[in-house]
């Protein structure tokens, strides 16, 4: 408040005179700061922050950077639309600025190139911006306090720093605890104070409400207020309940709608809370839209943000009776409609089902793009473990360097530019449920045999962690790769192929397919689109194409048509895809005979050129990731 009551040109002016004085004394004068502000520069003085210190980077290496993005990837991946936003509106005249809980730049978007000369150079990826480091400045000090903090010119402990301001919120995970900070820095004074803050804070919000509902990909996540007009607010309320009905997290705002304290809350029914038990509500938010509940509270309206499908009949549950009982579990139908027509490739599937019930691993075979997560996410709520985490690695996407720690986890400390707390691997994540380890093919040689030995021994070990934990998960793998060659060529672990080379299923490519009918009607239905149909000659041109991309590019295309669609058109023809994709689906010979190096670089090829040499554009065509579409071209020319 005393920021608000006190103009800028006095708030300087008392800078002024404090700042002389610690340059002439070496000591904070009282009474002169805002008492934030002089709290933080005591602090700084106490760590033994120079007030001439000079730009000093923290990082030293590119693979400590790959290691902290890696290790802050949920934060990140929240924010980037955030800061995107951010970036547009503010970053002609400053910087928008991500940080860790450890005050570690994450990301920097805005005018850098402007301000290099101005003393702040290493406002830069991996730079520690800690109180304990820079002295008073937005980032570090709102770790410090836990809150919004605003410094105003002269106000920051450096020197070179007196000609910025900066305004700083904290974002806070699930549980509550900080996550990390966001940033708004420019020369000269606050200005606008009000307009600086509130478009952090709403920023922020939405980063905190992505971060919510993919801490939960396996639960229930709804929003909820009681005024309907408040949902997709930032002052709506977050819920993740698990689908045993107990309260996973809560939301600041939840607590303040719940009137309850999060302890109150987290672990508890949420009938306590909501009027209804784990199965009613997630009958309720599978039906979509926009609902109400009667609780104790008064009435709330919610939506749905996440409500996974169940592999047991909701209805046909009493209540009270546990949810995970495996009696209780009943075959997914979605399973046996995956296989379309196809007998052996049903019989196959069957097969994994079974086997993946009696605790043998799964190996799902096949091109990229032809639904092995589809598959292995299907497998798993066909089975006793539906209600436990469904945990997905992709070992092909992840840095060769980051797989470990993202596996086995790691402790605080364990290595540079780990994460305050340490983080829980994935193996632990899927604690009791089932662990999807794709692209096996690609992981490194190393991490096989520590992969090997914890799927002997049930055990696992985060990084710097002495202590090992039991571990109970169900085994899928996939890959594109002959793993058997591989074998051979001493690439993949003979032991750790028999132990994940339980049940073997391969997944026929599109063009394989003899049900390529019915799948268009699967697809249009999954798209939101039961009532589209095909004209002949685009079903035809469709049919008749190779489909490199297999599954995940034939539903682009349709997708492309459906948005294409005038209202009222109900029939998918030709004019309804643009030049482009004709041109490719018109290319409808199959690659000539020869290697599958020539093939693949081939199929490379015409994708790059078919989307004018756009990396991303090709992979998405191809159905791979942009990492793994350069990691192919490096060794089909190598």
């Amino acid at each position: 408040m005393t920021l608000i009551k006190t103009t800028t040109g006095e708030l300087q002016h008392q800078a002024g005179l404090a700042r002389r004085k610690l340059h002439l004394e070496g000591a904070v004068p009282d009474g002169v700061l805002r008492a934030e502000i002089d709290a933080s520069w005591r602090r700084s003085l106490s760590h033994g922050v120079h007030f001439n210190g000079q730009p000093e980077l923290t990082l030293e290496s590119g693979a400590s950077l790959e290691v902290l993005l890696a290790s802050n990837r949920l934060l990140l991946d929240a924010a980037i639309p955030a800061i995107d936003y951010l970036a547009e509106r503010q970053g002609q005249d400053g910087l928008i600025i991500l940080a860790n809980a450890d005050a570690t730049i994450l990301a920097v978007e805005g005018r850098a190139d402007r301000l290099k000369g101005s003393g702040v150079q290493d406002i830069t990826l991996g730079a520690c911006w800690s109180e304990a480091t820079r002295g008073t400045n937005a980032l570090g000090t709102a770790l410090v306090e836990a809150r919004t903090t605003l410094i105003d010119c002269g106000e920051h402990y450096l020197d070179r720093l007196s000609h910025f301001s900066c305004t700083s919120v904290p974002i806070h995970c699930p549980q509550g605890e900080i996550l990390g900070v966001l940033d708004l820095t420019r020369e000269g004074p606050l200005g606008r104070i009000h307009d600086s803050t509130a478009l952090l804070s709403m920023a922020v919000s939405q980063i905190e409400s992505r971060v919510f509902n993919n801490s939960f990909p396996e639960q229930i996540v709804l929003a909820f207020h009681s005024r309907r007009q408040y949902l997709e607010s930032p002052w709506q309320g977050l819920l993740a309940v698990s689908l045993g009905g107990q309260i996973l997290a809560v939301s600041a705002q939840a607590c303040q709608l719940l009137r309850a304290e999060r302890s109150a809350l987290v672990g508890r029914r949420c009938e306590e809370f909501l009027g209804v038990d784990g199965v009613q509500l997630l009958g309720r938010l599978q039906q979509g839209g926009i609902g109400s509940l009667q609780t104790a509270k008064g009435e709330f309206f919610y939506k749905t943000l996440r409500a996974p499908q169940r592999s047991i009949n909701v209805s046909s549950v009493p209540r009270g009776t546990s949810k995970s009982a495996p009696s209780q579990a009943q075959p997914d139908p979605q399973l046996d409609t995956l296989a379309g027509s196809n007998s052996r490739y049903a019989r196959a599937l069957r097969m994994a089902r079974q086997g993946l019930a009696n605790a043998l691993p799964v190996l799902l075979l096949g091109e990229t793009g032809t639904g092995k997560e589809v598959i292995a996410r299907a497998l798993h709520m066909a089975g006793s473990r539906a209600d436990k985490p469904f945990i997905a690695v992709n070992c092909a996407a992840i840095p060769e360097g980051l797989i470990e720690s993202e596996l086995f986890g790691y402790r605080e400390g364990a290595f540079t530019g780990s994460r305050r707390g340490g983080m829980i691997g994935r193996l632990q994540q899927a604690q009791g449920g089932t662990l999807f380890l794709d692209e096996i093919g690609d992981m490194p040689l190393a991490l096989q045999a520590r992969l090997l030995r914890v799927l002997q021994d049930r055990k696992v070990a985060p990084l710097g962690a002495g202590e090992e934990q039991d571990i109970d998960v169900a085994l899928i793998c996939a890959t594109h790769r002959d793993l058997k060659q591989q074998v051979a060529d001493k690439q993949f672990r003979e032991d750790l192929f028999y132990r994940v080379n339980g049940i073997s299923v391969m997944l026929p490519a599109l063009r394989e397919r003899e049900d390529f009918d019915a799948l268009l009607e699967v697809l249009l239905a999954k798209l939101g689109s039961p009532g589209a149909a095909l004209a002949e000659d685009l079903r035809q041109l469709l049919a008749g194409y190779h489909w490199p991309g297999n599954i995940r590019q034939l539903e682009m295309v349709l997708r492309t048509a459906l948005a294409m669609r005038e209202a009222g058109d109900v029939v998918l023809g030709l004019e309804h895809l643009p030049d482009s994709m004709l041109d490719d689906l018109n290319a409808s010979e199959r690659p000539a005979s020869g290697s599958i190096r020539e093939n693949q670089l081939e199929l490379i090829r015409q994708a790059l050129d078919s989307h004018q040499g756009n990396v991303s554009a090709a992979a998405d065509a191809l159905g791979i990731s942009r990492a793994t579409l350069y990691r192919k071209l490096k060794q089909l020319r190598s």
